[in-house]
C-alpha cells in the first residue's frame, strides 16, 4: 500500500537501466520519473516532491570526484536532508556503497538486481520513512496550518505542541514578517480555549489614552465622546486568548497599568470604580531584540516575568531556506485561485533566484513577491525575470555593507540600480558608469 502511493525519481545515465526500472515500477507506484542527467537533480526535486530517489553511483566521469554517486548523494542531502536515497552499484563498488550509507543513503542495490529484491527494499524504506513522518507530524499544529519542514520550524512546532494545551503566558519573538501572528493563532486553536474568543491588539500603536480605553473599556460619560458603555479587549477576550502584538513598543507608564491588571486579573473601566474579573490566556509578541527587553530602562523586569512563562522564537526566512520551495508552491496556489490564473509551472531559474535572495522582509516579502509575479505573468511559466524584489525592504536594512567582498558589493550595487530604474539596462548602465555590454556581462556573471 505504501509503495502504491509513492513518487519515485530514478537517476542513471544508462537508458536501458532507466527503461527496465521504469517498466518494473510503473504499475506498482503512484508516479515514477526517470532522469539521465544528474545535473538536473535540483530541478527535478524542486519541481516535485519525491518520496524516494534511486541514484546510480557512476555517471561516466561527469564530475571529477573519484566517485560520482557520493558527490550527487551529498548534493541531494544538502537540498533536502530528509529525502530517502537508494544507491545502485556494481559488485565491484560495494565498499563505496557502504561509504554512501555513512553519507546518508538509506540502502543500496547491486546491479544486476532481482525484481523482488528491489521491490522489497523500496517498500521497507518507504514504511520506515512513513513511520518517521508520523512522529514528525506530531510536532506540527493539529488544527492550524503553518508551512515548514526545516529543522528550525520543527523546533517551533515541538514547542507549540507542548505549550498550546496549557494556560501558560507566551512571548513570541521574531523579525517583522516571520509570522508571529500565525503562531499566536496556532497556540489558541490548539488550546482548551479554542471555542472562546481570540482577540488581537496592536498595543504598540496605541496612545496613552487609547491604551486604557481599548484594553480596559469605559463607561458612558467617562470622557468626551463616550456616549455609551464599551467593553475593553480584556473583557471581550474573557474565557479566551488575548494577543498583544508589538508589546516591546509600549511606554513604561503603560507597562505599569498592564502589570497591575495581570497581577490582579481584574480590569477597571475608565469612569468606573468597580473592578471586573477577567480570565484570559495572554500571548504577546515583539520584533525587539531580547537584549532590549532585558534593559530595565526600557522594559520592566517584573512585567517580562509575567508575560514570558515560555518564549517561542520564530526563525527568519534566511534561516529556513529549505522551506522556500514549500512556501512558494503554497502562495502560487493561493494567488492562482485568487486571480483565476494558471496553473503555473516554475522554471529552473525561478526557484534558484528566490533561494539566492536573503528576504529581509521574511515570509511576508516572499508572499508579496509571488503575488506580483502571478499578477504580471503573461504565460503559465514563471521565470526569474518575473521576480522583482522590493527596494523598500532593502532600504530598511542597515546601510553599512554586511560584506566587503568586491563581487558581493558589485552585485548588490547592480541590483539596487536595476530596481531603481525598473530593469532598464540603458539607464542602469549609465548610472553605474559602464557600457550596456559590460552590464550584460556582469548580469551573466552573477546569474541575475
Amino acid at each position: 500500500m505504501v509503495l502504491k502511493k509513492a513518487k519515485i525519481l530514478v537517476i542513471d545515465d544508462d537508458v536501458d537501466v532507466l527503461t527496465a526500472i521504469r517498466l518494473l515500477l510503473k504499475p506498482l507506484v503512484n508516479e515514477i520519473v526517470v532522469e539521465k542527467n544528474p545535473n538536473n537533480i535540483n530541478f527535478q526535486i524542486e519541481s516535485k516532491k519525491f518520496d524516494l530517489i534511486i541514484l546510480d553511483m557512476n555517471f561516466n566521469g561527469l564530475v571529477n570526484t573519484g566517485n560520482e554517486g557520493i558527490f550527487w548523494l551529498n548534493k541531494i542531502k544538502q537540498f533536502n536532508p530528509n529525502i530517502a536515497v537508494v544507491l545502485m552499484t556494481a559488485y565491484a563498488d560495494i565498499d563505496l556503497a557502504v561509504r554512501g550509507l555513512k553519507e546518508g543513503a538509506s540502502d543500496f542495490l547491486i546491479k544486476p538486481w532481482k525484481n523482488e529484491k528491489i521491490i522489497n527494499t523500496l517498500t521497507s524504506i518507504l514504511k520506515s520513512e512513513k513511520s518517521k513522518e508520523s512522529v514528525k507530524s506530531t510536532f506540527s499544529p493539529k488544527q492550524f496550518s503553518i508551512i515548514g519542514e526545516s529543522d528550525a520550524m520543527q523546533d517551533v512546532f515541538l514547542k507549540l505542541n507542548k505549550v498550546a494545551p496549557t494556560d501558560a503566558n507566551v512571548l513570541i519573538l521574531g523579525e517583522n514578517g516571520t509570522g508571529k501572528d500565525l503562531i499566536a493563532r496556532a497556540l489558541h486553536e490548539n488550546s482548551n480555549r479554542k471555542h472562546k474568543p481570540f482577540v488581537k491588539v496592536d498595543v504598540g500603536s496605541l496612545t496613552s489614552t487609547l491604551f486604557e480605553s481599548e484594553l480596559f473599556g469605559y463607561k458612558k460619560g467617562a470622557f468626551t465622546g463616550a456616549n455609551e458603555d464599551r467593553k475593553g479587549r480584556f473583557e471581550t477576550a474573557n474565557g479566551g486568548t488575548l494577543f498583544l502584538d508589538e508589546i516591546g513598543n509600549i511606554s513604561l507608564g503603560q507597562q505599569v497599568r498592564l502589570l497591575t491588571v495581570l497581577q490582579n486579573r481584574q480590569v477597571t473601566p475608565l469612569g468606573s470604580n468597580k473592578p471586573i474579573d477577567v480570565d484570559i490566556r495572554l500571548i504577546c509578541a515583539t520584533n525587539e531584540n531580547p537584549s532590549v527587553l532585558a534593559d530595565e530602562k526600557k522594559f520592566r523586569k517584573d512585567l517580562i516575568y509575567r508575560i514570558n512563562t515560555v518564549d517561542i522564537t520564530v526563525p527568519p526566512l534566511r534561516d529556513r531556506n529549505t522551506d522556500i520551495t514549500l512556501l512558494t508552491k503554497h502562495f502560487i496556489q493561493v494567488y492562482e485561485d485568487k486571480y483565476n490564473k494558471g496553473p503555473f509551472e516554475m522554471g529552473a531559474d525561478f526557484l534558484k533566484k528566490l533561494k539566492k535572495h536573503d528576504f529581509p522582509g521574511n515570509v511576508r516579502e516572499l508572499q508579496y513577491v509571488l503575488e506580483r509575479a502571478i499578477i504580471m505573468a503573461d504565460g503559465n511559466q514563471l521565470n526569474s525575470e518575473d521576480l522583482v524584489f522590493s527596494s523598500i525592504e532593502r532600504s530598511t536594512q542597515k546601510t553599512t555593507p554586511q560584506t566587503l567582498n568586491l563581487d558581493d558589493l558589485e552585485k548588490n550595487a547592480i541590483l539596487t540600480v536595476l530596481e531603481k530604474h525598473k530593469g532598464n539596462i540603458s539607464k542602469s548602465a549609465k548610472e553605474l558608469g559602464i557600457t550596456r555590454a559590460a552590464l550584460y556581462r556582469r548580469l551573466e556573471k552573477y546569474e541575475l
